[in-house]
């Protein structure tokens, strides 16, 4: 009796063992362990305050334009035209930074809206898949972006370059930016709305959500964000070529995934994700330099970092797949 007793009593500790609480911790092991690989490889040169600024300050862009599309992969979506969407507003933004400052900014935050509210249009009212509407963007970008710098990059405003060196103050924009988006992701119910989209669209209209109307205002908001990116883009980099923005898209899913972000999004999603993530791909991306590893290898390494992560947060009892 007492040994059918105690069967019984670890086959509810079993029933207890909650996978998905283990794996809320992950992102930030993972951080850690990043941290600490590099840290021990590159002989603790990682960790000096030279190479922190250099990897906080790499960040700036990538920071903001995540947040974005974490509200994106919240309903599980998807947007591949964020690289190109960059290097467009951030012409802009150069562009009209030769006239005046707040219309630069005006102008690239408008730019990213406009290109997130074609895609929502595309994707919403014309029932196509979000990333077959995001990559079809993303070319089309790319296209008007060369066209407009083949004769000469874009330049940006001195004024606006000379700020490339006050950190405080860039890191002091990244800052509001993330608090803005915590407080109205979590105190609203705008954050629980997305991930009630991104685990059911059916149970979330007869919630009453109207998941239209929500796709409509997120993708519009999301590329007023990375139009927003697109000044600190500007600041820092001062110009924009034919390559502007290339692979930001990538840098932002792999991101998003390191931090623990499920790929087809839902319920499971956390704001945390952007920070944490971020931070590892910057240290990865970092170290994976400070190693002497060439872009191809760097590449290869990400590749298999994505992969391994998807495959551990997806949602796959959840039988979700990408909007």
């Amino acid at each position: 009796m007492a040994s059918s007793n105690t069967k019984a009593a670890a086959e509810v500790q079993e029933k207890k063992f909650d996978w998905h609480q283990i794996k809320s911790y992950l992102p930030i092991i993972s951080f850690v362990a990043i941290v600490a690989i590099f840290a021990i490889l590159t002989g603790g040169a990682l960790i000096t305050p030279r190479n922190i600024t250099l990897i906080i300050s790499g960040g700036f862009t990538l920071m903001i334009a995540t947040v974005g599309v974490y509200m994106i992969m919240s309903m599980g979506c998807l947007d591949f035209s964020q690289g190109s969407m960059m290097g467009l507003s951030c012409a802009v933004v150069c562009f009209l930074s030769q006239y005046n400052p707040i219309l630069a900014i005006v102008g690239g935050m408008a730019t990213g809206a406009a290109i997130g509210l074609i895609n929502a249009i595309f994707h919403v009212k014309g029932q196509v898949q979000s990333f077959v509407v995001t990559m079809c963007m993303m070319f089309l970008l790319r296209g008007i972006i060369a066209y407009i710098t083949t004769s000469s990059p874009v330049y940006a405003a001195t004024y606006l370059t000379a700020l490339a060196t006050n950190t405080p103050l860039l890191i002091g924009i990244v800052v509001v930016v993330l608090v803005i988006a915590y407080l109205v992701l979590h105190f609203t119910a705008l954050g629980s709305n997305l991930k009630a989209i991104g685990a059911s669209e059916t149970g979330a209209r007869f919630a009453g959500i109207n998941v239209q109307r929500t796709k409509i205002i997120i993708y519009v908001v999301a590329g007023a964000i990375t139009g927003f990116a697109a000044l600190i883009n500007a600041i820092r980099i001062g110009s924009v070529t034919s390559q502007a923005g290339n692979m930001l898209e990538t840098q932002i899913l792999i991101a998003l995934v390191l931090g623990g972000m499920p790929i087809n999004g839902g319920a499971r999603s956390r704001f945390s994700s952007v920070v944490t993530g971020v931070l590892s791909y910057l240290v990865l991306q970092r170290g994976l330099v400070m190693l002497g590893f060439t872009t191809e290898i760097q590449q290869l390494i990400l590749g298999i970092v994505f992969v391994i992560m998807v495959a551990v947060f997806s949602e796959r009892a959840a039988n979700q797949v990408i909007k």
